[in-house]
């Protein structure tokens, strides 16, 4: 039996995740780096696309966590040779996230201006929010349910298929970002924050249709809800209850953050924004690697082989620190002109240029701290991956910011508390992996 899993193996699964996975924060990026260069109020605008975007976000890594449930479960199953006993519950995993999503787009599209004015946004800022957001929570249904099949794509160990579905999406966006906020003169008008909204809700549709279309001629599953209940559906929505709770503690962090930048005044949130989705962009391009570990872990767990379990967690965490170490050293040398792809305000850009280089230092960490959620998921360890991020959030970023903010750090504080905040994520996971598996190599 080969003791680890061959660097070809992982670079298989992990390079389309990636180029997946940075395709959301992508499009997200291109929003704030077109509409932070309007006519019209650019500050304003990237303020309140920065604040919806946080918001979406939040909202959707919380519900979204079914696709990692699904990825584990169907992945176990592939590895244990008995992928027939969950063909019933895929379908009915995707129907419940169809439904979820309905409930959540009715609900939140109602209450939209009390949710932002709860980030502390008023005025303009908060007529673009709600503007905005209101049309991009059309896309709710379309994203879970787009998100669900990746999962079932990666338990099958596959993910090249939602490679091509976000690269393809994200090029719409890209485009129509250009043409439906700027406008072109006599043919399109000029729609502002809109056009962005619509060119997301676009990207979406379009990254649904490629995922159905796969799902449908290259798994072995259908859409038919049986009335009958998968035994395992207790299992999937236990875990998606736990990675839900966990989720909505990582959103807490960010609210928090995002609420205090805004209240600091407009310059500070409109950089927090553009620091946010960069830290966004580098969390979801490390996390490819993160899915490969979801997807070969779950497998090596169903088939008992611990040693290259144990084998996968240190390649795969090398890997991912080298992608981190990379991202630094060409940010490091770019440094002063990435602040002008998303805003020309003096006042802006001083502010993100002040603090960019905490959001450099931190991607080590994250990147140990990403891999090992990733393996943790795989290996269906749901309970514990909440209690950690319980504990990172409101024993560690919750007091640092608070007392940060007395001493009127502002920015600095934030991202102070971002760094305690995944130092306690990294080191309770590399802790308990430890503990558990490393008795495999001795």
């Amino acid at each position: 039996m080969k003791e680890k899993v061959s660097f070809g193996a992982i670079n298989r699964l992990a390079v389309p995740a990636v180029i997946a996975g940075i395709a959301e924060p992508l499009i997200s990026l291109t929003d704030i780096a077109v509409i932070g260069n309007v006519d019209e109020h650019p500050v304003e605008a990237l303020a309140a696309a920065g604040i919806v975007g946080s918001f979406l976000s939040a909202i959707i890594w919380i519900v979204a966590q079914t696709k990692t449930a699904i990825s584990a479960i169907v992945s176990q199953h592939l590895g244990a040779s008995r992928l027939h006993a969950v063909r019933t519950l895929v379908p009915q995993a995707i129907a419940f996230n169809l439904l979820l999503s309905l409930a959540i787009f009715i609900f939140t599209s109602l209450f939209a201006g009390l949710i932002f004015g709860a980030y502390n946004a008023e005025g303009l800022i908060l007529q673009y929010s709600v503007d905005y957001y209101r049309i991009r929570a059309v896309g709710y249904p379309l994203t879970l349910v787009t998100f669900a099949l990746f999962g079932v794509f990666r338990g099958l160990q596959n993910t090249l298929w939602a490679m091509k579905a976000s690269l393809a999406g994200a090029i719409i966006n890209v485009v129509l970002d250009y043409v439906l906020v700027y406008g072109i003169e006599g043919v399109v008008p000029p729609l502002h924050l809109k056009g962005a909204a619509y060119a997301s809700l676009a990207a979406q549709l379009v990254m649904l249709c490629i995922a159905l279309y796969f799902y449908i001629s290259r798994t072995p599953f259908s859409f038919r809800v049986r009335r009958k209940i998968n035994p395992r559906i207790k299992d999937l929505l236990g875990m998606s209850f736990n990675l839900f709770i966990r989720t909505a503690a990582l959103n807490f962090a960010i609210y928090l953050a995002n609420a205090y930048a805004t209240d600091y005044g407009r310059n500070y949130i409109a950089a927090q924004s553009m620091l946010m989705n960069i830290w966004l962009f580098f969390s979801f391009f490390i996390d490819g690697y993160a899915n490969a570990g979801n997807a070969i872990s779950g497998r090596l767990l169903g088939a008992g082989d611990y040693r290259r379990l144990w084998y996968l967690s240190v390649d795969i965490c090398k890997y991912a620190i080298g992608i981190a170490v990379i991202l630094m050293l060409v940010c490091g040398i770019f440094y002063d002109s990435i602040g002008l792809i998303f805003n020309k305000d003096p006042l802006v850009l001083a502010s993100f240029a002040s603090v960019f280089w905490m959001v450099l230092l931190m991607q080590p960490v994250n990147a140990v701290a990403f891999m090992f959620d990733g393996i943790f998921k795989g290996l269906g360890e749901a309970a514990y991956l909440r209690n950690v991020l319980l504990a990172a959030t409101f024993l560690g970023f919750t007091p640092t910011l608070l007392i940060t903010d007395y001493f009127n750090f502002k920015l600095y504080g934030i991202w102070m508390a971002f760094m305690v905040w995944m130092l306690v994520r990294s080191g309770a996971l590399v802790f308990k992996f430890r503990r558990k598996y490393l008795k495999a190599v001795d």
